[in-house]
């Protein structure tokens, strides 16, 4: 089994979440949270606060403020070596950033009422977890998808 360790930072508040327009590479085309790859010999957290920076531009205030909030683990259908991605999910309040988000090369941040969170423009799986992780509960998941991401096949949920 081959595991990639990943990051994803979702910045709320009581009423609203920013999300990224990714623009190239893995998940073209849909609404995430900010994040990616866990370098080699970097810790999640420093790699959280960097994705964060390089793709919207923004900083905490401090470090503290990254909260875990989910682990999660997808794997897609047919895919050889059986390669698992490791999602590692952080939250961080809105009043905790330092900067305006900005469009980068990759992502094209935009503000989300809870109510109006743009599912169909997102992975299938956000529809799961989402409103847990709005609501102030961690989670765990894990999730195997069809081959192009379109659909969950099977998902196992907990909240913790």
């Amino acid at each position: 089994m081959n595991k990639i360790v990943t990051t994803l930072v979702l910045i709320y508040d009581n009423k609203k979440i920013l999300l990224g327009m990714k623009k190239r590479g893995f998940g073209e085309g849909k609404w995430n949270g900010f994040g990616g790859k866990v370098d080699e010999h970097e810790k999640i957290h420093e790699a959280a606060e960097r994705e964060l920076e390089e793709e919207a531009g923004l900083k905490l205030k401090n470090s503290n403020a990254l909260k875990e909030r989910g682990l999660m683990y997808f794997s897609f259908e047919d895919t050889k070596d059986k390669e698992v991605i490791e999602v590692n999910v952080f939250g961080v309040r809105s009043d905790n950033i330092i900067g305006e988000p900005e469009e980068t090369e990759e992502m094209r941040p935009g503000w989300f009422r809870h109510q109006e969170i743009p599912f169909d423009q997102m992975w299938v799986d956000d529809q799961h977890w989402m409103e847990i992780f709005l609501r102030g509960d961690n989670f765990y998941g894990e999730f195997l998808f069809n081959k192009d991401g379109s659909k969950v096949l099977k998902k196992k949920m907990e909240i913790k």
